[in-house]
């Protein structure tokens, strides 16, 4: 993946759901949460652990079907096993892109989606791209 189709993902996604989110504040998911909250995403966590919760001072909800709006991005903190039953969750619910996290490689999963014209972003974090392209906003 190029950095052009990083930057228009990051600048054109202002939904994102977060599979994976977690309350353990030592976990890469719960500060990759709070770093896009800072940038101005609108993040809504998915955990069925914590369903019905807030995380970070947003709703927490079960499966992506559950989100009662349109999400731009599927951010997946999920093992790659998990990958393939996201994309098809992604694809459902009309996301645009599904942004596999760094570690989470699923070929199969990627290809779903992007036969579903989804743009795939696999083994990267939007935190270490977002500061890397020049597109932070300054706290």
């Amino acid at each position: 993946m190029d950095d052009k189709k990083i930057i228009n993902v990051l600048t054109s996604s202002k939904t994102i759901a977060l599979v994976g989110a977690t309350d353990n504040e030592q976990r890469p998911a719960f500060h990759v949460m709070e770093y896009l909250l800072s940038q101005g995403y609108v993040v809504i966590p998915v955990n069925p652990k914590l369903a019905g919760q807030k995380l970070l001072g947003q709703a927490v909800y079960a499966e992506l079907k559950d989100i009662p709006q349109p999400v731009d991005m599927v951010d997946v903190f999920r093992n790659a096993e998990a990958a393939w039953g996201i994309a098809q969750e992604a694809i459902a619910i009309g996301a645009k892109t599904l942004w596999l996290q760094i570690g989470v490689i699923n070929e199969q999963a990627a290809v779903l989606a992007a036969d579903a014209g989804l743009t795939v972003v696999m083994d990267r974090c939007p935190k270490i791209e977002i500061p890397r392209l020049g597109l932070a906003k300054s706290a």
